[in-house]
């Protein structure tokens, strides 16, 4: 085989390529991406080329060096070193490797995440004010603010994910008065449903009907349920991760609280144990294996009171 069989640049085109075919979601791909680009700024700096062929155990472990001096978080080189590993467990199924050379690198050990949730008081700050926004501005402005509101619905009210909201589409959305659920898809996976708290019923329904009326009127048919526009009109049916992460970034500077989506969905959690739902319900709305541990979860609630947030 020649160096360009051995290429990292072109080995790892191939290899994000194979994920995006598995199906992995374009966020896995870019972490897997933003792994393997610190390993070539390892190989950069040492003054080697990125050709393969010749990486071994003496490299591998100046590179475990190289982690340790970049980063201080155990959980930043781990992740680095796991994203390395797959990755040359791949160039074996090409051939181009008999073993793995880093897998004679431990990786650190991974420490518990433990929840960090919106506070019910910053929930209520937010609600409040998105309450008022919907009732001023343009009418596209007005939508923005219903739209936003339909979002932290769905987090807080049914633990939804970034990435389930991203895609999720009208349909998804299964409106009765007396029982709300959202229907989520996953790749890998049956679909499942989660319940939405019923005092939200009156907010699906307005912003449907609202949205359904500015897709008509901007002669923009779609079917997702979040949109992406600027104060005069919808630009696009859907709202990326990005978009959402976006979304959280400016209500938090503006509204001075916390707030992101993950610790506005670790609210929800602690919410449901707050209402004594059955673990493996919670562990079902999750979308987590019935082995996870919710023991993070309940030994946060004891520390914090969430009330039930009424719209």
């Amino acid at each position: 085989m020649n160096a360009h069989d051995f290429s990292l640049n072109t080995l790892e085109s191939e290899f994000l390529e194979q994920l995006k075919v598995k199906g992995k979601s374009p966020n896995t791909i870019k972490n897997y991406k933003t792994d393997l680009d610190c390993f070539k700024a390892f190989l950069i700096k040492k003054q080697e080329n990125l050709i393969l062929k010749d990486f071994g155990i003496p490299k591998v472990m100046e590179y475990g060096t190289y982690l340790d001096q970049k980063y201080t978080s155990d959980n930043s080189r781990r992740r680095r070193v796991q994203t390395v590993r797959i990755f040359f467990d791949y160039l074996i199924t090409k051939n181009l490797f008999t073993d793995n050379p880093m897998r004679k690198l431990p990786t650190s050990p991974k420490f518990l995440d433990i929840p960090k949730p919106t506070p019910y008081k910053d929930v209520r700050v937010l609600w409040d004010h998105l309450t008022e926004e919907s009732k001023r501005g343009t009418d596209i402005e007005r939508m923005i603010a219903m739209r936003n509101k339909v979002i932290i619905a769905l987090i807080y009210g049914a633990g939804l994910k970034v990435s389930d909201l991203a895609k999720l589409s009208r349909s998804q959305i299964l409106l009765k008065e007396d029982e709300m659920r959202v229907l989520i898809t996953p790749v890998k996976r049956d679909p499942y449903t989660v319940p939405i708290p019923s005092h939200f019923y009156s907010l699906f329904k307005e912003y449907n009907e609202a949205l359904e009326a500015q897709c008509k009127k901007s002669n923009m048919p779609f079917d997702e349920l979040l949109f992406n526009a600027n104060p005069y009109r919808i630009l696009s049916g859907g709202l990326s991760p990005r978009g959402l992460e976006i979304v959280f970034e400016e209500l938090r500077k503006k509204l001075k609280i916390i707030l992101t989506p993950k610790s506005l969905r670790q609210s929800c959690i602690l919410k449901w144990l707050q209402q004594k739902q059955e673990d493996t319900h919670i562990k079902e709305w999750m979308g987590v294996t019935p082995s996870y541990s919710l023991k993070t979860y309940q030994d946060v609630m004891f520390n914090h009171i969430f009330s039930e947030l009424h719209a």
